[in-house]
């Protein structure tokens, strides 16, 4: 003790403290992570203020035992010990509730005194209150800063999905798989390795472009992050979870990785996706699970919730579900064990999302990607009654809010059909302008039914965030005279 930080090295240490009965703060760290360098200042000066408290300091990464021990996934982490046993936690950079936190489980310095928040501004010193009132207001800089939806480049969006669909199994890590330079990516490797599938990787130590805009793009801030057929299945924390409890081995299964082992075996042919009723499920399980899965016209199981899902899978099919407008029910499976097994069998589906719609099963995350491409998801999910059938005017609403910049024309853009379309495409081209397009030639529907909707007769029509531009000679006026670009961009 004595006011000191110690850095910690082992489990077998930082147990040896905890076990001494004295109160205890843990900070995991990083070296490359600049909140936790604001945070560890904070740290110090609460260790002068709180001397018979021990302030313990663990470089996450570096020690990998120690961090899966309490469950890290991203830093600044704090873990709060009394009596040998954690009492608390603390994610992120907060400076005030690490401070009351702090006076919490030391309790105050002078004995008698409330070690309540109200009491900190006597507890701590001035230097520690100092640095709370600084970084409090970096934190809520911060936090506004973040509720601003993160931009990406097109070109760096484009690369980073052509990184992701490189491989089916595809791990950004940081180094390489022959020499990961942190325990996190050293661990997923391993993982990998023990379930022996092939997969691709890349080196964000490598490429600070990647690093900082594959945090936005995938809304997950730390690293490493696995990826299965394009969508992401979590960071180390998570890869542990599903491989322990086979759950990854499973993953990789319904979406047709193969094993190395199997690479050169002819794959035969399965029985899965479709309700097993033989099975070897008690009565009460077997009727319990009939009625989660007609709970609701459709019903979703998932990990996690819809607003809060807790793999890229199940994320997906929320983010589907809610593009086609359908209500539906949701159950974790990650809060009950029972049914999370039980369902397996039941369905003779192996892994989750699982996709039901009046009781029968759909498939998986991906099956549901392919069926809403192919508009199938729409046409059983009519059938069913569980959507009115779409109006014209509904699908024109859809098309034109498709894009941010949306132009019917006749034919495609790089096969133009008729000379107005191809001076508007040269137009956008020229300026620059990304757009989506629509062959009004290809479905006499919507043909007839846009000229009724946007009252504008002729053809081609360029609309911008689902408000009519015009048709060719607008477009061409608003080129020649430099304003183009400016209003497809306000």
């Amino acid at each position: 003790m004595g006011g000191s930080v110690r850095d910690v090295k082992s489990k077998g240490e930082l147990d040896e403290v905890v076990g001494g009965g004295s109160p205890v703060v843990l900070h995991f760290w990083a070296s490359w992570c600049e909140a936790s360098k604001h945070m560890d200042q904070l740290f110090s000066h609460l260790a002068t203020d709180f001397p018979h408290t021990h302030f313990l300091r663990v470089e996450a990464e570096e020690q990998p035992e120690i961090s899966e021990a309490y469950s890290v996934s991203a830093v600044p982490f704090f873990v709060f010990f009394k009596d040998g046993k954690t009492v608390d936690t603390l994610e992120g950079a907060d400076p005030s509730s690490l401070a009351n936190k702090v006076s919490k489980v030391a309790g105050s310095i002078n004995p008698g005194d409330s070690a309540s928040p109200a009491s900190l501004g006597m507890a701590a010193g001035s230097a520690v209150l100092e640095t709370v009132k600084e970084l409090a207001q970096e934190n809520s800089s911060s936090k506004e800063k973040s509720k601003v939806q993160p931009v990406i480049g097109s070109h760096l969006k484009k690369r980073l999905e052509e990184l992701i669909n490189s491989q089916p199994v595809f791990l950004f890590m940081k180094g390489s798989p022959e020499e990961p330079q942190c325990g996190f990516s050293r661990k997923v490797v391993d993982i990998l390795k023990e379930e022996k599938v092939k997969f691709g990787s890349f080196d964000i130590l490598s490429d600070s472009e990647v690093r900082e805009g594959l945090k936005k793009f995938s809304n997950w801030p730390t690293f490493p992050q696995l990826y299965c057929k394009g969508e992401l299945l979590g960071g180390c924390d998570i890869a542990i979870a599903m491989h322990e409890s086979g759950e990854l081995k499973d993953v990789f299964k319904d979406h047709g990785i193969k094993t190395i082992d199997e690479a050169n075996i002819k794959e035969s042919g399965n029985a899965k996706g479709g309700i097993s009723k033989s099975t070897d499920l008690s009565t009460t399980l077997t009727s319990r699970l009939e009625s989660l899965v007609n709970l609701c016209s459709v019903m979703l199981f998932m990990k996690g919730k819809p607003d809060e899902s807790k793999c890229g899978f199940s994320r997906k099919v929320v983010e589907i579900l809610k593009q086609e407008n359908v209500p539906f029910e949701s159950f974790d499976i990650l809060t009950d064990e029972e049914v999370r097994q039980g369902l397996k069998v039941y369905s003779n589906w192996s892994s989750y999302p699982q996709l039901y719609i009046k009781g029968e099963l759909i498939g998986g995350s991906d099956i549901v990607l392919e069926m809403q491409k192919s508009g199938e998801l729409q046409k059983i999910l009519h059938e069913k009654g569980i959507l009115a059938k779409e109006t014209i005017e509904d699908r024109l609403k859809k098309l034109i809010a498709s894009s941010p910049v949306v132009l019917f024309m006749k034919g495609a853009p790089d096969a133009p059909r008729c000379g107005f379309s191809s001076r508007v495409v040269n137009a956008l081209r020229e300026e620059g302008v990304e757009f989506g397009s629509f062959d009004i030639l290809s479905d006499d529907e919507v043909r007839q039914g846009l000229k009724v909707f946007s009252n504008w007769p002729t053809f081609p029509q360029l609309y911008y965030k689902s408000e009519l531009i015009g048709g060719c000679d607008i477009v061409m006026e608003l080129k020649s005279n430099g304003e183009l670009k400016s209003t497809l961009s306000e």
